[in-house]
């Protein structure tokens, strides 16, 4: 018998187009939580408002814990896909094309307005115009040694762009190894039937990164390398049926675990007194550090499975795959862009609302619904209608 037979059997399903608006859905929530920060007694962002609460620490956890490994797990989805299709010197030649490009024009066109508005709203006596310290901004020097960040400068940074670094990363360092992935995850896909207990395992490395690697603020409060093992991992499974059967069955005991590991980390970030617990290295923030990994990965599996529950037949979101009408094949297709345009965007209307006398929710809803207005506008007619602008912007082409 063809060891490997098994696993052909089990091919991956087509592309889902539920994860794709999913995907979109989250970029869209990155409006709610980048404009919060603004509000946040916790995080430097670029502008920050007079009165802050706490609040936004407790609600911004709830959307961390998963937000962004999902979108790196379902970009690992899409690699295999991706990779089947064109190969790797294909699949390679394609990402560099639809992550390094956007990467480039946006780091140059879009991130330095932030970073000038940081100096704005932090001394009121800075003057200097747009102009001069746009042509200030791209001074760099390398930085091997925080990569995949390989450039620095004083003014110069990646700014929210650090998905697109590390996605890219990611997805070039998975070319050599693709095969040995996809066989193993194979091998692991067949026996999680009778071990679905398997579907926990990749908690213990997440824990582990997160506890001794440290967390990074930076990075949306996750270890960068975490995010690949969620890459990976979604790569490795590759939606196969079986994985997927197992799911839609653990969906309620997983995500009670998930919840109540994500319950157990607010003594360590709460409590934690002159400890900073996502670097320090005493006792109680290794744990909590520990135990956010392994919520993070149940929240994750829990989400995918309840999708997966709910996934229609037929409908809108099938015909995201076609490019057909409607808001969900819409929304299918406009993750990339949205997430480029979305930061600068909010950093602005928050530049221009904190100054007002107003209670933090009215300002609050000013900046998201200002900010969420001008993204889908500008996705709408600057980037969607021209196939230059969205080549610029890294919009997926609809297949089929």
């Amino acid at each position: 018998m063809d060891p490997e037979a098994e696993p052909r059997a089990a091919a991956p399903a087509p592309r889902r187009g539920e994860l794709d608006v999913l995907r979109a859905l989250v970029v869209l929530g990155l409006v709610f939580f980048h404009a919060s920060l603004v509000f946040s007694p916790d995080d430097d962002f670029y502008v920050k408002n007079g009165d802050t609460t706490d609040v936004v620490t407790v609600l911004a956890g709830l959307g961390v814990v998963w937000a962004m490994p999902m979108l790196f797990l379902v970009a690992g989805l899409g690699a295999r896909h991706s990779l089947r299709r064109r190969g790797p010197a294909g699949f390679a030649r394609e990402r560099l094309l639809r992550l390094g490009v956007p990467l480039v024009f946006a780091s140059l066109a879009l991130n330095p307005l932030p970073q000038w508005l940081r100096l704005r709203a932090a001394d009121p006596a800075y003057d200097e115009s747009y102009g001069r310290f746009w042509l200030r901004f791209p001074t760099v020097h390398p930085d091997l040694a925080d990569f995949p960040f390989v450039v620095d400068g004083r003014y110069f940074e990646t700014g929210h762009l650090w998905f697109v670094v590390l996605l890219l990363a990611f997805c070039l360092l998975l070319v050599p190894v693709a095969g040995l992935l996809a066989a193993g995850g194979g091998r692991t896909a067949a026996a999680v039937p009778r071990h679905p207990s398997l579907l926990l395992v990749p908690a213990l490395p997440l824990a582990l990164v997160n506890a001794f690697l440290g967390m990074e603020e930076s990075f949306a409060g996750w270890n960068r390398w975490a995010y690949l093992l969620f890459f990976l991992t979604g790569y490795a499974l590759a939606d196969d049926p079986r994985v997927r059967t197992a799911l839609r069955r653990a969906v309620v005991p997983v995500g009670v675990l998930g919840l109540a590991l994500f319950a157990a980390t607010a003594p360590g970030f709460v409590a934690a007194g002159d400890e900073d617990p996502f670097s320090s290295w005493a006792p109680l923030a290794l744990l909590t550090r520990a135990l956010f990994g392994a919520a993070g990965w149940c929240w994750v599996l829990a989400i995918l499975g309840l999708l997966d529950r709910r996934r229609p037949t037929a409908g809108p979101v099938e015909g995201a795959r076609g490019g057909g009408r409607g808001v969900w094949p819409y929304l299918s297709l406009a993750a990339m862009p949205l997430y480029v345009l979305h930061q600068p965007v909010v950093v602005a209307f928050a530049y221009g609302v904190v100054g007002w006398s107003a209670p933090i929710a009215v300002k609050y809803a000013a900046i998201v619904t200002g900010s969420l207005a001008v993204i889908l506008v500008a996705y709408e007619y600057g980037v969607r209608r021209t196939r230059v602008t969205r080549f610029l912007l890294g919009m997926r082409r609809p297949p089929g």
